[in-house]
């Protein structure tokens, strides 16, 4: 058991830092969008929920592990764009 905990461990501190680079292309997203309704896309959820599922599949990850787990980071990652896209805004119009 030891080692399946250090492995499950070390998968933790993997996807962490995998994590955190999606984060900047969130905070990039935020930067780049024209306009904050459009930070929320359902069209672009749906396409990236897919292509999840297509890619979980490849690799025997259960649908019923990787939906849920891609949803709400999706919705983590929808609302951290939100408030980088009003911290952006805001202090563009501080600044003025």
């Amino acid at each position: 058991m030891p080692e399946v905990r250090h492995e499950v461990d070390r998968l933790d501190r993997l996807l962490v830092r995998l994590i955190a680079e999606r984060q900047t292309y969130m905070e990039a997203a935020a930067r780049i969008k024209p306009d904050r309704n459009v930070v929320r896309d359902e069209a672009r959820i749906r396409d990236v929920l897919e292509k999840v599922l297509a890619e979980a599949a490849k690799h025997g990850l259960s649908a019923d592990i990787a939906e849920p787990v891609w949803r709400a980071m999706m919705e983590a990652c929808i609302a951290h764009e939100f408030e980088a896209y009003d911290a952006l805004r805001k202090s563009d119009t501080v600044r003025r």
